[in-house]
């Protein structure tokens, strides 16, 4: 219904943003991480998910599409409902999360308030299945460089191309951001990070 909201921040509240827009306040539960990214009295825009069951109608705010995607992918998950996705993505990035999933790093996960071992057990184990049907196994793990690369460069452009895909984007999107970034070189958040920004160019 809501795609983002554009306006001025009204108010700044512990996992609430009002974004004023027109004259109507819009409240967003949102992360310490959005928050932290926008101050009251100036301009901001929030890319927001509209939660509509039987008794609720809550809306959700990000400050970027990568924590909007991370977030709609975690209450994907069986038993994970909106308030741990948010308290996961308080605790950590978008970047963090794919990695954590990638690497089976519960610990990541259970440093978020509420979040208990079993859920993070979860999450990591229906997010690696998610990923591991719709990547397909046709990425590029070679960086673009057009040539077979040592197994070491392959190796960290693959744990990169998996963890791209933990977050949802498909092979030929994720092959297309690995081209032209230092992959040997680089840390792998940095490659993820990178990866993600030319993505949502």
């Amino acid at each position: 219904m809501f795609y983002y909201l554009d306006g001025t921040v009204a108010e700044l509240l512990p996992y609430l943003a009002v974004i004023d827009c027109g004259g109507v306040g819009y409240a967003c539960k949102t992360t310490n991480h959005t928050l932290s990214s926008l101050k009251k009295g100036q301009r901001g825009r929030l890319y927001t998910y509209l939660n509509v069951g039987e008794d609720l109608f809550d809306l959700y705010g990000f400050a970027t599409q990568n924590e909007l995607n991370s977030f709609k992918l975690l209450i994907g998950v069986s038993g994970v409902g909106p308030k741990a996705a948010l308290a996961i993505l308080s605790s950590g990035t978008p970047e963090s999360l794919a990695m954590a999933i990638v690497t089976g790093d519960e610990k990541s996960l259970t440093a978020a308030p509420g979040v208990g071992k079993k859920i993070a057990q979860r999450i990591i184990l229906e997010l690696k299945d998610k990923m591991t049907r719709e990547s397909g196994g046709s990425l590029d793990f070679s960086g673009g460089m057009g040539a077979p690369a040592p197994a070491m460069f392959a190796s960290k452009a693959g744990e990169a191309a998996q963890a791209l895909a933990v977050l949802g984007y498909s092979s030929q999107e994720v092959s297309a951001a690995l081209k032209g970034i230092d992959v040997e070189s680089l840390p792998l958040e940095e490659i993820i990070r990178q990866s993600l920004k030319k993505m949502v160019k």
